[in-house]
């Protein structure tokens, strides 16, 4: 049967040890650390930057980094550094959800359709095999052909693209689990599945569900980001790094630092998420599917 309910001071332990962990090999402590400081930068912006996202001072355009401006100014007088950091939340917010949203929907479809098996699972991972098949930028552009440029169009993208992975890694973990004797045990005492597959069977699965959200966390950095390069996720003039990047590249020899601050941040944040899932695949000891 499912373990009894750790307490709240062992679950701060495990906590700490799991932080520890991560911060003993350099890799993985610094992609925690990038990531705590974008996170930081994120839900701290509007104390940290000194003008508005899309506030324009026309008489200081085209500002090289300094003192008042530390990523220095674009060619229409907006701050660099306060579209950077507003886009930092930004990515988090679509990001963020919209792998939460994968994850969410990932499991529960993979853990129901796995455990019932049939032809609910024949269905569910032939379906799923099905948009696999398509590049994840490829099948969000087709989506957004069909939707229409939004922010709620790109959650959509990033939960679509991405469900059909979780529910595969997912699907690994349950096969193996659903066979096990405390799980028998559970069905002969007549549980119903709600309960075997909450108590029983979803512990197994959050160990490799924390590593591959992560995984999917990076890679939905990289696809709103992309999106908003192509024109065809986040509109102006809200500061999309993508959209931040695409703007810039007509101004490149001008004003190069409104390119370099947003694709130097794409690139840190990425890496750094990187970092930080191949810490916790080690700390957690599990295997994930490519």
């Amino acid at each position: 049967m499912a373990s009894p309910a750790v307490s709240a001071p062992a679950r701060r332990r495990g906590w700490v040890r799991g932080l520890r962990s991560l911060y003993a090999r350099p890799s993985s402590a610094l992609g925690t650390t990038l990531v705590a400081i974008f996170l930081a930068l994120a839900v701290l912006g509007p104390l940290a930057t000194p003008y508005g996202a899309t506030e324009q001072v026309y008489t200081e355009r085209s500002q090289p980094p300094s003192l008042r401006h530390l990523f220095g100014t674009d060619h229409l007088g907006r701050d660099v550094f306060s579209r950077v950091v507003a886009g930092d939340r930004d990515i988090f917010l679509l990001a963020g959800s919209g792998t939460l949203i994968a994850v969410v929907v990932g499991t529960l479809l993979g853990l129901l359709a796995t455990y019932r098996g049939g032809w609910l699972e024949e269905v569910t991972y032939r379906f799923f095999d099905s948009l696999l098949a398509v590049p994840a930028l490829l099948l969000a552009l087709l989506l957004l052909g069909s939707l229409g440029p939004s922010r709620t169009s790109v959650l959509a993208v990033i939960a679509v693209a991405y469900t059909p992975i979780v529910a595969r890694v997912v699907r690994s973990v349950v096969l193996d689990t659903k066979t096990k004797e405390y799980v028998l045990a559970a069905r002969m005492q007549g549980e119903s599945t709600a309960f075997i597959l909450g108590r029983e069977i979803l512990p197994s699965v959050l160990p490799a569900l924390a590593v591959e959200s992560a995984l999917r966390f990076s890679y939905s950095i990289f696809l709103v980001a992309s999106l908003g390069f192509l024109g065809v996720g986040v509109q102006p003039p809200n500061p999309d790094w993508g959209l931040m990047v695409s703007e810039a590249r007509d101004f490149v020899y001008i004003t190069p630092w409104t390119l370099t601050f947003p694709a130097l941040a794409i690139s840190l944040l990425v890496i750094g998420v990187n970092l930080l899932a191949d810490g916790l695949k080690r700390v957690l000891q599990v295997g994930v599917e490519p």
